[in-house]
């Protein structure tokens, strides 16, 4: 039974649901993934009434959008299928740096058009701004898409508000994607988000559980897979998680009074802020724990106290590596 309510993202027509998913940890960077359970999660968050889909040709590369076909290519008509594209690949995988131009543009929509087995991608975004190609170009190739049929929707990921102004003026954009929870807030105060509202664009949230520290399972470096990714963040050192943890604990003890998760609270924060989170996972536990999330409406009193947890102690150690990092916009 659907129970996920759908709101409009951005202003130029797409509808999805209140929350969505992320595909990429099913096939990189957080360890091994069992790939039936994968796919009964994708067709579980489908039953959930969860329409938007996310994925990237960087997730694997290519194994995620071939995960993600495999599982839903006949429920196609019941979700809405985002991608992304940046990082130039070979067709065997080998990464060549970001690749903005128009010529990679189409070459990328084309090939994850076979891989996601689909005629059209709903939703289009450029994973990394490339800084040596002016964004009117990438932009420009991304509207001959639209016009050609073969992506319905427009965004961008990781953009600064002047990027974003830009690239819009060019074709409009539908969604910026960008890392947004309450351990990693920047962008409700350095004008990306006041730039969304102002030009109706929508908000997609990736990390909205801090790559799953708020949820409150990570309590130690020891609580990751020796092969996971986080290990190499800085915020996933061991002396900055013992520091984290009393922002956790705090989203515990609120979670705790409304009979929530800490994972649940987090997610909320993030709708309240006028987002549509994306949180990922790889398995039909967690993933009913987060849909659950959809309907938890955080009182205004919440909403400060959280504001206050977050301002009582400032969050220790960045969100990304230096070279992830240096590879956004924002």
């Amino acid at each position: 039974m659907k129970t996920m309510e759908t709101t409009a993202l951005g202003s130029q027509g797409l509808t999805v649901s209140a929350q969505g998913f992320g595909a990429m940890g099913m096939s990189a960077y957080y360890g091994y993934a069992d790939q039936s359970e994968a796919v009964a999660t994708l067709n579980r968050a489908v039953d959930l009434g969860i329409t938007l889909i996310d994925t990237a040709e960087a997730y694997g590369p290519f194994k995620n959008e071939r995960l993600v076909a495999q599982a839903l290519s006949e429920r196609r008509d019941e979700i809405v299928l985002a991608t992304k594209f940046a990082t130039e690949f070979d067709d065997d995988g080998v990464p060549h740096g970001i690749n903005g131009r128009p010529a990679y543009v189409h070459r990328a929509a084309d090939r994850s058009l076979r891989h996601l087995k689909t005629d059209t991608i709903d939703l289009y975004y450029l994973h990394r701004v490339d800084p040596d190609v002016p964004i009117e170009e990438t932009v420009g190739a991304m509207a001959e898409l639209v016009a050609a049929g073969k992506v319905r929707y427009i965004g961008l990921s990781e953009a600064s508000a002047a990027t974003i102004r830009r690239a819009h003026a060019v074709h409009p954009l539908t969604a910026v994607q960008s890392e947004l929870s309450l351990f990693s807030p920047d962008l409700l105060s350095n004008g990306v988000k006041s730039t969304l509202d102002e030009l109706g664009i929508g908000l997609v949230a990736f990390s909205p559980m801090g790559r799953g520290f708020l949820s409150g399972a990570i309590r130690s470096v020891d609580d990751l897979a020796p092969d996971d990714a986080r290990r190499g963040l800085p915020r996933f050192s061991p002396e900055n998680i013992s520091a984290n943890l009393r922002l956790v604990d705090a989203i515990r003890e609120l979670a705790a009074a409304r009979g929530a998760t800490s994972g649940q609270v987090a997610l909320a924060w993030v709708e309240a802020q006028g987002a549509v989170p994306i949180p990922g996972t790889k398995r039909r536990t967690y993933l009913e724990e987060n849909a659950a999330a959809a309907g938890l409406e955080l009182s205004p009193a919440e909403l400060l106290a959280l504001d206050d947890a977050m301002s009582s102690g400032q969050v220790q150690g960045a969100r990304d590596t230096p070279g992830g990092l240096a590879a956004t916009n924002r």
